[in-house]
């Protein structure tokens, strides 16, 4: 019997996240939501497409109801501007900065974030995102800003703020005076984003903040609210792409001494003929200040590459320009065509490329959805010519990688087949009326106990195969509860994978499953729940378009690795399916090394 297996991780994989990191909610494959056959396994044209587009956020996020929200509150403020008395006896220091650390070696973060109001969800999802990210350069303190003591911005390398909530009115500010006037009389580097940078300015007193840092925040707006499709950052055109009726604004910032300020990255309001362009993010002094939050509807070509560069100002501003590149081959299992394995192995051994290959080691098909109606399990022990290919492959600058245990779901549709591939593990999901993938929370039996269950004895089907035991993993289709994710770190020393987290994760309160942010990373960082995560940042090859997402060319992997560039240390990391053969891996390889990245062994980044 040959077998017609073809993955489907569809743009399952990185699914999630409204709002915060965002980006699209993961779709698995090419199926439709009235049953018809998975295109992972119908043959062989089946393919699977990845999470690369915007996707539709967790409606538990309330994105739309947080961005009119903010435009409400924004006119209200310019309408009528609040009365804020300046701090008493408050020294600004001059417009000059202490150097910051060369290296990132010894960096500190103070990550700060709003809980208040009804929004106030959100503020943690988007400090877990940013303490992940600061957790690339070193150690990182996160909590809410409402908590701040005096004087700690001293004793880290930088602060950053995130503000999500837009204090007046209703929900009054949060931000102790402690941290207003620690910012104002600092010499080190400060990140503010989005809201109540103008309360700042009022507490400092305007013409003082203006005098310092060049801008006016209380005569800044968020209005109008144009369309802002593209950031130019370091001469990339970053893209931005945003739902109608979920943009928050940017706020646009009124400069009056343009001497004082730089700007660092514009954004092309294209509403207006001609386009309007005006400060996306902008540096005078210490501060630094972003006009939005940038976690929100992301994709691998998004203006978050800029605010991932700009970490490197605050934290590790000496770092000298490097990139790398990690290629990995996905979704192999014992019902791979070792044909394909072979060809594709022997491609990068001739180009000396290192990479990485994930092995689910059991394929089973619990209702036979592929097999004529006869369930079917098959393990690697059964595949010997499979278990020939992969040491071939470790032979030849291959890195398993450990990709789920059956990389499915008991025996339902979850959301294609129960098929192995087809499904999530860690993770429950089902296909919406408009052929979306939805992700619906962790699965009844989720406990760590379950997950490591799982996740040890897939771990213990290597060795006796004849294969290296792997020592890092990947979560099949990116999706895995706290626990689960847990569950790998005490199996794993790194996961390769872009990473969902939750609501309650960071603050240390119940773990909200359906209010969640999923992330990509463009570097390896330890993230907030102490985890080694190396990147993948740049999606997959898909030739065909599947669940509202668009097809996938190597072109388009290649653009985004060429806007990545922009990242100082930054990587370019991207999947591929052995079954696509040969020809458009050969696009891929080289045009991320014509863009002048190294391709590295991910076992390299493993501290």
């Amino acid at each position: 019997m040959t077998m017609k297996w073809r993955s489907r991780k569809g743009a399952v994989l990185l699914a999630v996240v409204t709002a915060l990191a965002v980006q699209t909610v993961p779709d698995a494959g090419a199926g439709t939501a009235g049953g018809a056959a998975a295109p992972g396994h119908a043959g062989p044209d089946a393919r699977h497409a990845e999470p690369h587009s915007l996707g539709r956020p967790a409606s538990a996020l309330k994105l739309k109801e947080w961005a009119k929200t903010q435009r409400t509150a924004d006119r209200r403020r310019q309408a009528k501007p609040p009365a804020i008395r300046p701090l008493k006896g408050l020294n600004l220091t001059p417009p000059t900065r202490r150097p910051a650390p060369r290296g990132a070696a010894d960096a500190s973060a103070l990550v700060l974030y709003d809980t208040a109001g009804p929004y106030g969800f959100l503020g943690e999802l988007y400090g877990m995102a940013t303490a992940n990210l600061a957790g690339g350069f070193g150690a990182v303190s996160a909590k809410p800003v409402q908590q701040y003591a005096a004087g700690e911005v001293e004793q880290h390398t930088a602060t950053i703020y995130v503000g999500s909530t837009y204090y007046g009115g209703s929900v009054p500010d949060a931000i102790p005076d402690a941290f207003y006037a620690d910012v104002a009389a600092t010499a080190k580097p400060v990140v503010w984003m989005n809201d109540n940078i103008w309360t700042l300015a009022g507490k400092v007193g305007v013409p003082a903040f203006t005098r310092k840092y060049g801008w006016d925040p209380t005569r800044s707006s968020f209005e109008p609210v144009g369309n802002v499709t593209r950031v130019d950052y370091k001469n990339e055109p970053l893209t931005r792409t945003i739902p109608a009726g979920a943009d928050g604004g940017i706020l646009r910032p009124a400069i009056t001494d343009p001497a004082a300020v730089t700007t660092l990255a514009t954004a092309q309001d294209t509403s207006t003929t001609p386009a309007t362009a005006f400060p996306w993010a902008i540096k005078s002094a210490n501060l630094t200040y972003l006009g939005e939050i940038p976690y929100a509807y992301t994709n691998e070509t998004d203006r978050i590459i800029a605010w991932h560069d700009l970490l490197f100002d605050a934290l590790a501003p000496d770092t000298p320009a490097r990139h790398r590149a990690v290629l990995r081959l996905e979704d192999i299992s014992p019902a791979s065509d070792p044909a394909d394995l072979m060809a594709v192995a022997q491609y990068l051994a001739s180009q000396n490329i290192p990479y990485a290959f994930q092995v689910i080691p059991v394929y089973t098909d619990p209702k036979g959805v592929y097999n004529d109606g006869v369930p079917e399990t098959v393990t690697l022990a059964q595949r010997p010519q499979v278990v020939d290919a992969l040491k071939y492959l470790v032979a030849n600058g291959g890195r398993i990688v450990a990709h789920g245990y059956t990389h499915q779901y008991q025996d339902v549709q979850n959301p294609y087949t129960g098929v192995t591939g087809d499904d999530f593990e860690f993770f429950r999901s089902h296909i919406d009326a408009n052929n979306s993938v939805i992700l619906d929370g962790p699965v009844p039996e989720d406990s760590l106990a379950w997950a490591s269950q799982r996740i040890t004895t897939g771990k213990a089907l290597y060795a006796p195969a004849g294969l290296p035991t792997p020592d890092i993993w990947t979560t099949p289709h990116y999706a895995g509860s706290a626990l689960a994710y847990e569950a790998v770190k005490q199996s794993y020393a790194a996961r390769l994978e872009r990473s969902l987290y939750f609501a309650g994760q960071l603050s240390g309160g119940p773990i909200d499953g359906q209010r969640y942010i999923g992330q990509f990373f463009p570097y390896p960082v330890r993230d907030i729940g102490g985890a080694t995560v190396l990147p993948e940042n740049l999606g997959n090859y898909e030739p065909e378009p599947a669940n509202n997402h668009a097809a996938r060319t190597p072109a388009d992997i290649v653009r985004a690795a060429r806007y990545n560039l922009a990242v100082r240390d930054g990587f370019a990391s991207t999947f591929y399916h052995p079954y696509f053969g040969t020809g458009p891996l050969t696009e891929i390889v080289n045009g991320i090394r014509d863009l002048g990245y190294t391709f590295v062994d991910p076992a390299s980044l493993v501290p």
